[in-house]
């Protein structure tokens, strides 16, 4: 059992999502994540899905959704070179100046931005990958007591070169 991703085009259409996810819910697979956005083409959506399966499971998911009427094309992405990001907001609350001041610093070494500021608060607005999102969670809970953690799902695209993932 492992993650894997796939991404679809789809029909920019009422009801597509919720077949989609119908599909994933009926067979009892788990999804880890599901973004979806338009493309430079409104009438098409691309959605970046990840689940936890094994090689026959995935086999058999991909083959169901490419059986999807509204469904344009099926990636899979799990071996190949990709460009993957992820969403993250992050607000540590009840601090102190000083702490206020860590928070800072953790941003500049996470590269991540700072959105927002209060008198005993920071949000910090996050686009890395799902590892380095995971390690600044952990790192903020370890540092500070009250965080409050808000993550969109991957987005991914093939890469150019092969030289990422």
């Amino acid at each position: 059992m492992k993650n894997r991703w796939i991404a679809l085009y789809v029909e920019n259409q009422v009801g597509v999502l919720a077949q989609v996810a119908g599909l994933f819910s009926g067979k009892s697979y788990n999804l880890q994540s599901l973004t979806v956005g338009t493309t430079e083409d409104p009438t098409v959506s691309r959605m970046t899905i990840c689940v936890m399966s094994d090689d026959v499971t995935f086999e058999q998911i991909k083959k169901q959704l490419n059986r999807m009427v509204e469904v344009i094309k099926v990636i899979d992405l799990t071996n190949v070179p990709i460009h993957m990001k992820e969403i993250l907001f992050a607000k540590v609350r009840e601090i102190n100046a000083a702490q206020i001041e860590e928070v800072f610093h953790i941003a500049q070494v996470f590269q991540v931005q700072v959105s927002d500021i209060g008198a005993d608060s920071v949000m910090l607005e996050c686009k890395l990958t799902e590892r380095r999102n995971n390690e600044l969670i952990e790192l903020l809970k370890t540092k500070f007591r009250n965080i409050e953690v808000v993550r969109g799902g991957a987005v991914a695209i093939e890469a150019i070169s092969t030289s990422c993932r």
